[in-house]
C-alpha cells in the first residue's frame, strides 16, 4: 500500500511547486512605484520658476539665451547654477506618503499641515505646462513635510532634505559675478577720462590689435589675464536697486571709467565704475549697463582698466608665429645663420659647426626683447634720422620662415643710436620707434664667428700620454704612465699631484670654451696674451697634440676665469674657458715663480 501511493504523492508535490511558480511568474503584481511630486517635469525644460517664501517678497526668474535672469522682487542677472539645483531637487522630489481627503477627514487640515499660510507656494513653468505646490509644516517627527499640489485633493509628506535648495530671499539666487560670462569677447572700448581705447582680436590669428587712439599690436596675454580677472570677480555689496537713484552720489552719473566687453555687434556686459564707497575704504561703486542696481566691488578689481594706451601695447618686439628658418644681421660685420635640415644650423659662408645651445640662448634672447618705453609714435624721416634708424645707418636683424625668401620675413628690427642707457629701435614697416635697455642689445651677437661650436677638441684621456707646461721662459713634462699614475719626463723638475693632474687631465680631455671672444685677432695685448704666460700642450700616445694659451686673468668671487687661445682653421680663436677648467690649470700646472 505504501509502494503504491508514494508516486502519488511526488506527482502531487511537483504540481504545486509548479502551480506555486507560475502564479508568482505571471500573477504576482510588480512593485508599487511612486510618481514624482512633479509628474512629468523636465529640469532642462523649465522656462520660468516662482517662489514666494513666507513673510518675503516673490521671487521669480526666466530663462534666457543668456542663461537666467530674475524678473521680481528685482531685474538683475540670476545665479544659473542655483536655480539649477533647485530644479534638479524638484524634478526627483517623490512623495513617501499620501493622505486622501476622506483620510484627512476635518475641516481645519490646512490649518493643521500649515497650509493655509504655507512655508512656500512653489510655481514651475515649462512652455505651456504648469506645476504649483504649497509646502507646509513639517511631520511630527520633523523628517517629513506636508505638501499640496493646488488644485489637486489630498496631502503629500516628502523628505525634508530638498527644502535646503528653496531660496528665502533673493540674495540667494542673485549672480554676484561682476561681468557674467565672458566667453568669446573680441571687442573692447575701455573710455578711461577723456580718451577711448578700442581693442579687436583678429578672428584669423587671435591677436589682438588696437585701433583706437592709434594702431598698435597689444599684450594678448596681458588682456586675456584682465578678462579672466572680470570673469572671477564679484560683487561685495548690493547698494541700491532703485531705477531711480541718483546716480552722482556714486559717481556714476559721469563714470570715472567705462569697459565695453563685446562678442562681434553684441554687448556681452558693460561696466561702469565710479568712485570709492567712502564707508567701505578700498570698495568702489559699479553698475552694469541696463540693469539698475549698484553694486560694490575690490577698487584693485579695475585698476589694471585705468591704464593710458600704452599700457595695453605689446611690449615684446618679437612674435614667433612659425618656426624660424633664417635670421640675418646687418651692420659691421653682415652675416646669415640659416637652418639645415630639422635641427641643424649653419652661418652662410662658413665650415665651423654651429653651436645650438648658443643659438637656442639667442632665440630666447629675441623673444624675451622688451620695449622700455614707446619714444614716438609716428616718426617722420628726419625724426629716424635723429634716432639712428635711417636705412643707411640703422643695423637690422630680419627673422624669415624661408632661408632666402624675402617675402617670407616674420619680423625685421632696425637698431639705432644709442642714448645714455637705452636704444632706439623700429620694428619693420611700423612707424613707431621704441627704446630697449641697453644692456639688452649688448648682449646681442655682432659676428657669425660667435656662434662656432664651443667645443675645442674631445678625446679619450686614456690616450693621454703627457702635458708640456710652458711658463716665464720654462718648460716642465709630465707623463701619463697609466690610470692615476703621473711621473716627471727626464729633465724636468718640479712637484707631481697625481690626483690633481689626474682631474685635471680628465677635464681637458674634452674642453670646451665658456664663449667666444674673438676670430682671428691681432692685438694679442688685448686679452693679455704674451710669451711669459701659461701654455699647455696634451699629447696623445698617436703624437697628436693639442694646445692652449692663457692670457689675462678675469677674477670673479664664485667663477674666476681666464681668456685662452687656440688654433682653429689654421687661425687663433680668443675665448674665455669655463671656471673650473681655469681653475685646475692654476692649481696643478702652473709653474710659479722660484719653481724650477
Amino acid at each position: 500500500m505504501k509502494n503504491n501511493t508514494t508516486p502519488i504523492w511526488l506527482i502531487l508535490v511537483i504540481a504545486l511547486a509548479a502551480g506555486v511558480w507560475i502564479v508568482q511568474k505571471h500573477f504576482t503584481p510588480g512593485p508599487v512605484t511612486t510618481p514624482a511630486l512633479f509628474n512629468g517635469l523636465r529640469a532642462a525644460a523649465v522656462t520660468a520658476i516662482q517662489i514666494v517664501p513666507a513673510n518675503a517678497r516673490e521671487i521669480s526668474a526666466l530663462r534666457t539665451n543668456q542663461g537666467w535672469v530674475l524678473l521680481k522682487p528685482v531685474d538683475y542677472p540670476a545665479q544659473a547654477a542655483a536655480i539649477e539645483t533647485t530644479l534638479t531637487a524638484l524634478e526627483k522630489l517623490t512623495p513617501y506618503l499620501r493622505l486622501t481627503a476622506a483620510e484627512i477627514g476635518h475641516k481645519n487640515a490646512d490649518a493643521e499641515f500649515g497650509l493655509e499660510n504655507p512655508q512656500f507656494r512653489i510655481e514651475v513653468t515649462a512652455g505651456d505646462q504648469s506645476w504649483q505646490i504649497n509646502v507646509g509644516n513639517r511631520t511630527a517627527p520633523g523628517d517629513g513635510v506636508y505638501v499640496r499640489q493646488v488644485g489637486g485633493s489630498g496631502v503629500f509628506v516628502v523628505g525634508v532634505d530638498w527644502l535646503k535648495q528653496l531660496p528665502h530671499d533673493v540674495a540667494a539666487w542673485r549672480d554676484t559675478s561682476l561681468a557674467g560670462e565672458l566667453a568669446g569677447v573680441d571687442h573692447l572700448v575701455i573710455s578711461n577720462g577723456t580718451k577711448a581705447i578700442e581693442l579687436r582680436r583678429d578672428s584669423t590669428n587671435h591677436l589682438w590689435r588696437m585701433s583706437r587712439p592709434l594702431t598698435a599690436r597689444v599684450d594678448g596675454a596681458l588682456i586675456t589675464g584682465l578678462l579672466q580677472q572680470l570673469r572671477t570677480a564679484h560683487a561685495t555689496r548690493f547698494v541700491s536697486d532703485d531705477p531711480k537713484a541718483d546716480l552722482s552720489v556714486f559717481g556714476l552719473q559721469t563714470p570715472e571709467l567705462d569697459i565695453s566687453l563685446d562678442r562681434g555687434s553684441n554687448h556681452v556686459a558693460v561696466l561702469h565704475a565710479g568712485k570709492e564707497d567712502p564707508e567701505h575704504p578700498g570698495q568702489i561703486f559699479v553698475r552694469r549697463d541696463g540693469w539698475n542696481t549698484v553694486i560694490t566691488t575690490p577698487k584693485e578689481t579695475l585698476t589694471p582698466w585705468r591704464g593710458d594706451a600704452n599700457s595695453y601695447r605689446e611690449t615684446h618686439l618679437v612674435d614667433f608665429t612659425a618656426p624660424i628658418a633664417e635670421i640675418e644681421l646687418t651692420g659691421e660685420n653682415h652675416f646669415i645663420l640659416q637652418r639645415q635640415g630639422t635641427n641643424s644650423w649653419q652661418v652662410a659662408g662658413e665650415t665651423f659647426p654651429v653651436d645650438m645651445e648658443n643659438l637656442q640662448f639667442f632665440v630666447r634672447m629675441l623673444a624675451n626683447l622688451r620695449v622700455t618705453s614707446f619714444v614716438k609714435d609716428v616718426a617722420t624721416a628726419t625724426d629716424l634720422q635723429g634716432f639712428g634708424l635711417a636705412p643707411t645707418n640703422a643695423r637690422s636683424l630680419i627673422l624669415r620662415t624661408i632661408p632666402g625668401d624675402t617675402n617670407a620675413v616674420m619680423a625685421a628690427l632696425y637698431l639705432g643710436a644709442t642714448e645714455t642707457n637705452r636704444v632706439f629701435v623700429k620694428l619693420g614697416d611700423e612707424k613707431f620707434v621704441y627704446a630697449l635697455a641697453l644692456e639688452d642689445v649688448q648682449q646681442l651677437p655682432v659676428a657669425g664667428w660667435q656662434f662656432r661650436d664651443r667645443r675645442l677638441w674631445n678625446f679619450a684621456e686614456t690616450n693621454l700620454a703627457q702635458i708640456t707646461i710652458r711658463q716665464g721662459g720654462k718648460t716642465r713634462q709630465v707623463l701619463r704612465t697609466g690610470p692615476g699614475k703621473w711621473s716627471l719626463a727626464p729633465g724636468s723638475q718640479g712637484i707631481v699631484d697625481a690626483v690633481g693632474l689626474e682631474e685635471t687631465a680628465k677635464q681637458y680631455s674634452s674642453l670646451t670654451a665658456a664663449f667666444w671672444s674673438e676670430r682671428n685677432y691681432t692685438l694679442p695685448e688685448k686679452f693679455g696674451f704674451n710669451t711669459n704666460n701659461l701654455a699647455l700642450e696634451f699629447e696623445l700616445k698617436s703624437g697628436e697634440k693639442y694646445a692652449v694659451n692663457f692670457g689675462a686673468d678675469l677674477p670673479s668671487q664664485n667663477n674666476p676665469s681666464a681668456f685662452a687661445s687656440v688654433m682653429l682653421d689654421g687661425v687663433p680663436w680668443a675665448c674665455v674657458l669655463p671656471s673650473p677648467a681655469w681653475q685646475l690649470a692654476d692649481a696643478f700646472l702652473k709653474i710659479t715663480p722660484g719653481q724650477p
